[in-house]
């Protein structure tokens, strides 16, 4: 049985936007929509989306939503300027601060005490969600998601915040994939190798709370979803220790009801 690595992610980069972007024009056209808007972030997964818009619909017709913190770092908010000046789309910038300040305000939480910390970083994500939908509504777009499936499948995403949208057209490539995909529709390279962040508190890192760094979780992603294998074989190919490779099924299993619609009686 073969090792377990890059191997497995790798991805006819040309089909796989040629495929991404009949998805897009045709779910637009489908609904009969504007166009989409789509969060910036100026992270590797919301540039990736945007640019395949921008292929799939024109630029006239994408429309990207910055919505900074007081913690979002300078640099991400120039990366997400400087990406849709790029693709040559049109902007609009809502400062969230406030709103959020609002909400826990009202609620009151603190976010810097340490039980309350992931409560109102979800309240972040969920605002943003509010206000993409907000301009979706306003001029007839569809909201699009900018998660990838490392993120889906570990459950690494906000319910009904940055998981919720009209068309997700990335959640089936790994955050590698989705790196090299960047690369090759012309994403600046400070991007597309920037580590991973939701920003949605102070000095937040993806590496400091998902189980293994994205390089070591796909092949373990891959080994366990796409090969069906056990956790014993997975952690044999590759390399990740026993305990790692079940931390990540665990967290599969514990936020399956994050990838699916709401349960009813029947």
């Amino acid at each position: 049985m073969t090792a377990l690595g890059r191997d497995d992610l790798r991805l006819d980069l040309e089909d796989a936007t040629k495929e991404i972007v009949g998805f897009i024009r045709k779910t637009v056209e489908g609904a009969g929509a504007a166009g989409v808007v789509v969060g910036l972030s100026g992270g590797v997964d919301s540039s990736v989306a945007a640019a395949l818009c921008v292929r799939a619909l024109g630029r006239d017709r994408v429309l990207g939503v910055l919505m900074p913190t007081s913690f979002t770092p300078a640099r991400d908010m120039e990366d997400a300027r400087e990406l849709a000046r790029q693709l040559g789309i049109r902007t609009e910038l809502v400062n969230i601060q406030d709103i959020g300040e609002a909400v826990f305000g009202r609620l009151g939480c603190d976010p810097g005490e340490p039980g309350q910390r992931i409560p109102a970083a979800n309240v972040w994500a969920r605002v943003r969600m509010v206000i993409l939908y907000y301009y979706a509504n306003l001029r007839n777009l569809l909201v699009v998601g900018a998660g990838d499936r490392s993120e889906a499948l570990i459950g690494y995403f906000t319910k009904h915040g940055d998981g919720a949208a009209d068309l997700l057209p990335i959640r089936h490539l790994y955050k590698t994939q989705v790196r090299e995909l960047a690369r090759h529709l012309g994403v600046p390279e400070r991007i597309a190798s920037k580590p991973s962040s939701p920003q949605l508190y102070p000095g937040h890192r993806a590496d400091d709370e998902i189980p293994l760094g994205y390089e070591r979780l796909d092949p373990v992603l891959v080994g366990l979803f796409d090969r069906r294998q056990s956790p014993e074989q997975v952690s044999r190919l590759t390399g990740v220790p026993l305990e790692a490779v079940r931390e990540v099924l665990r967290r599969f299993e514990r936020s399956r009801h994050k990838r699916v619609n709401p349960l009813t009686v029947r």
